[in-house]
């Protein structure tokens, strides 16, 4: 839950074929993963218990014996199925897939995997790891309220979750601390320093701002999309502040918060677990790209997109030993065109969420993955998503984050098959001339079979 507090002296914040390619990680606690981030980067991470339960445990069968060699008959089944209803025209010729066996660790069937073609939003399954790696699923994001020469300033802390309520918490707090002072007029500031001026992103254009993605702040209120988020949220407090009853002179300013500034109040968002099983729900492009931003930070590195995706690659590859083969990130959110991934890497990260002992630290991404025909995610009825004639018998059984830009079109996650194992998949096509929602059919399609319904 959010918190609010009043700055005193004393309060001074898986789900038969061959045997895939992966570098193993044996580690079972965070102690682990802390030391392999540090010998790959030398930075510090988030320490975190990962050998929680997790919803697959059960399934994947903790000390079971070695899996027969004998390719499954229900595998065999699924990948000949998905190797006839990948040439479905309304993919196109440019298809990139795999499904994973989590269980036994083993591919069911390729095509194309290792392709790197743009991703869409399947990218944020990178930077939400990433993210959730090197902070930590209870860390949460700070706002300040710092009084100093007659100004209030409302510093931001990277937290894309702020509302309207969190300010009016803040503002009553400043008022009792200036009615006690004796103080009745100030002027109010905004400091977003946390974060540099924001850019477009290489292969963003400016087409995108301010509806599709806003300019990366370190300070929004309500999910904003203007141009300026950072002075938005500060009138927003100001009008708090005039509500009750100080008395604001002047615009909002943008400062930088001094050093002998006396601490306010602060609030502290919703832990980053919540925040990250939100963003992938609804596939927020301006969480995603905060959170690249505060990851970049807590590995000790530039808050900009190519700090981000450094760590975020490092992270991958260091700590969970995901391949980087043909692997190319320009930004969180996968809104840029230069952006590359291959099917494989993705079911690759996808893969983890099925391991215990990544449970602690990764079990928010399961959650948050849309399931489908869930109102309110990307995979919800609403969208049109599995309510197909082929589709609509794996409503509720399929895990998948989804991808959607002019030109691409993806769809990655988990689902049982028929003989109740947990499969992972990726499926990503570019280029396809079908419209979306055609497109986005077969995709579904394709998920259905690997889940066993559309047989």
């Amino acid at each position: 839950m959010n918190e609010i507090a009043v700055e005193t002296p004393e309060n001074a914040f898986l789900p038969g074929g061959r045997r895939r390619h992966r570098k193993p990680r044996r580690s079972g606690t965070g102690t682990g993963l802390q030391r392999a981030l540090v010998l790959a980067m030398a930075v510090p991470v988030a320490s975190a218990a990962l050998a929680g339960p997790n919803a697959f445990a059960a399934d994947k069968g903790v000390g079971a014996t070695a899996k027969s060699d004998l390719p499954d008959p229900d595998d065999q089944q699924i990948a000949a199925n998905l190797e006839t209803r990948v040439q479905d025209t309304r993919l196109g010729s440019n298809v990139s897939g795999v499904v994973i066996d989590a269980d036994s660790d083993t591919t069911i069937w390729g095509h194309n995997a290792s392709t790197a073609l743009m991703p869409a939003s399947n990218a944020k399954l990178a930077t939400s790891a990433a993210a959730l790696t090197v902070l930590g699923p209870d860390h949460r994001f700070t706002t300040k309220v710092v009084y100093g020469d007659g100004t209030l300033t409302l510093v931001g802390g990277g937290d894309r979750t702020l509302t309207t309520a969190d300010l009016t918490d803040l503002a009553k707090a400043a008022v009792a601390g200036l009615k006690a002072a004796g103080l009745t007029t100030v002027k109010v500031a905004v400091d977003d320093s946390l974060f540099p001026e924001p850019t477009l992103a290489d292969g963003w254009n400016n087409g995108y701002y301010p509806d599709t993605v806003a300019p990366v702040r370190a300070l929004v209120v309500d999910k904003h999309a203007v141009q300026d988020t950072s002075i938005d949220a500060g009138q927003a407090f100001a009008k708090q502040l005039a509500a009750g009853g100080v008395t604001v002179t002047g615009d909002v300013t943008r400062s930088t918060a001094g050093a002998q500034d006396v601490p306010v109040a602060r609030h502290k968002s919703a832990p980053l677990s919540d925040i990250v099983k939100s963003m992938l729900k609804r596939s927020d492009n301006n969480i995603a790209e905060s959170l690249l931003r505060m990851t970049a930070l807590g590995a000790g590195r530039p808050a900009t997109f190519e700090g981000g995706t450094e760590v975020l690659r490092q992270v991958l590859s260091g700590v969970y030993g995901v391949s980087l083969d043909n692997f190319e990130l320009h930004d969180g959110s996968g809104l840029s065109r230069k952006d590359r991934i291959p099917a494989a890497t993705l079911a690759q990260i996808l893969d983890l969420l099925t391991q215990p002992r990544y449970a602690h630290t990764l079990g928010s991404m399961l959650e948050g993955l849309p399931v489908s025909g869930e109102t309110g995610s990307t995979l919800g009825s609403e969208y049109g998503r599995f309510d197909g004639e082929n589709s609509k018998c794996a409503v509720g059984k399929v895990h998948a984050k989804t991808g959607t830009l002019t030109g691409a079109i993806a769809l990655s996650g988990l689902t049982q098959g028929k003989d109740g194992k947990w499969k992972v998949f990726s499926f990503i096509e570019n280029g396809a001339t079908a419209d979306q929602n055609s497109i986005k059919d077969a995709m579904d399609d394709l998920a259905a079979t690997v889940n066993g319904c559309y047989a």
